[in-house]
């Protein structure tokens, strides 16, 4: 659901989970990306069938899932992100240029790029690129030229590196469905264990959040009279924060059966009554407690983007993303975070720029991008990212309540009476359902 409200472009600003005894009552406050109330009756009508098909598309068996979660796939959707394509889903080391070498294979390689997106994170990247053939639009269908194009770029990804590094490259044809691009790009990169880099340095032992400090705090206590584990997330607020932590919490096979998430002066404050699907004794260790910390902040963290923004939007054309890739890494330029997509005869996307060194990106980057991609090139200076995380994850901070070596049992259950005093608000407006 928090997915598909997303995707709307909608801002959730305020929520109400509450699920027991085989029934659910959730409650989301939202508005459009101005802030402003949705009055569009279209509008409204398309959220109401998207959550009513989300809910049908729940009906899944759970033995059947994967760690990564691939059996969903094919019924994640995501706009603008065509079913003909090839994707390839690449995760591993990241290093200067590689999106731009990656690129220039595939024009070598004959296949057009109709979408990308690509994620950076603790020295780590993932990307999904949709492609197509050149000679003729849809998906590559010949094994043995799928094997081939898989080989080259293998070489690419895996070239500098050194013995045991974790590459990952794989293509494949999406024949029914459509992947969700930032749903799956989530589980590559916790595949990936980027959140191995993450580190909970400050506030370690208290969870606070200390006034005057941007970081991720992520505070892990136990309600024992329910059975649930409290996890409770204060930071900066931003567009798609609860999509981002409820992704990492269904990838680690996290059951949220209550949560209380609201937003004040920019800081976001999430609460979460969790348990897991299938170990009963999950986080009773320290360093389950530790791994869940360090997972939250790596989702929340992967979002985030530093330096020049530059928009792009121009008409489509053969290896248009190897010749802007191309002219940034050219200039000694990083990319941490890109998105490009093909709608009908354009290209649009954004690009994040920055300098290896921490330094300022020349503005001329611009200049010459225009001159080789054409169309409207603009940029926003974006030197501090969107939720005040520094560039460091030394920011973070977490805290695993221990009493003694036992978990200290902070809190008795009260969120339930909370929430239907909100709930209850809304229960003059339901009527009994019809067959």
């Amino acid at each position: 659901m928090v997915q598909v409200l997303t995707d709307l472009d909608l801002v959730i600003s305020k929520s109400y989970i509450s699920s027991d005894g085989g029934w659910f009552m959730d409650v989301f406050h939202v508005t459009d990306q101005a802030g402003n109330k949705v009055t569009d009756n279209n509008l409204m009508q398309k959220i109401e069938k998207e959550l009513c098909d989300t809910k049908a598309k729940e009906d899944i068996d759970d033995e059947t899932e994967l760690e990564s979660c691939e059996e969903l796939e094919s019924y994640y959707t995501k706009l603008n992100v065509s079913t003909e394509n090839t994707a390839l889903e690449m995760s591993g080391m990241d290093r200067p240029g590689l999106l731009s070498e990656i690129s220039a294979v595939l024009v070598d390689m004959g296949c057009n790029v109709t979408s990308a997106t690509a994620w950076t994170h603790n020295r780590r990247a993932a990307c999904i690129i949709y492609v197509e053939e050149e000679s003729k639009p849809g998906p590559i269908k010949d094994p043995k030229r799928l094997a081939h194009v898989k080989e080259e770029l293998e070489t690419v990804v895996q070239a500098r590196g050194v013995n045991g590094d974790r590459n990952n490259v794989r293509l494949r044809n999406f024949a029914t469905g459509r992947t969700h691009t930032e749903r799956r790009l989530h589980q590559l990169m916790y595949a990936d264990r980027d959140y191995e880099g993450c580190c909970p340095c400050h506030g370690y032992n208290t969870g606070e959040h200390k006034r005057g400090c941007d970081g991720t705090h992520v505070s892990i206590s136990r309600c024992e009279d329910r059975g649930y584990w409290v996890v409770n997330v204060i930071c900066k607020d931003r567009p798609k924060l609860l999509f981002d932590t409820v992704c990492v919490l269904r990838d680690m096979h996290y059951v949220v059966f209550h949560a209380a998430i609201s937003s004040k002066k920019s800081i976001a404050n999430q609460e979460y009554f969790i348990r897991h699907k299938m170990n009963s004794l999950a986080l009773r260790t320290q360093s389950e407690r530790e791994k869940l910390v360090l997972c939250i902040i790596a989702a929340i963290e992967r979002r985030v983007s530093h330096g020049l923004r530059v928009d792009i939007c121009t008409q489509n054309r053969m290896g248009l993303l190897s010749k802007a890739t191309g002219v940034i890494q050219k200039n000694g330029l990083s990319i941490p975070r890109v998105e490009i997509v093909t709608r009908g005869e354009n290209v649009v996307g954004t690009f994040y720029v920055t300098d290896p060194l921490n330094i300022e990106v020349n503005p001329k980057i611009v200049e010459l991008l225009r001159k080789e991609c054409g169309g409207s090139v603009d940029m926003v200076i974006d030197h501090k990212c969107p939720c005040g995380l520094s560039r460091s994850s030394s920011s973070s901070s977490s805290v695993v309540s221990e009493n003694n070596g036992t978990v200290e049992d902070k809190r008795k259950f009260s969120l339930g009476s909370m929430l239907w005093s909100h709930i209850g608000k809304f229960s003059s407006n339901f009527s009994p359902i019809k067959s």
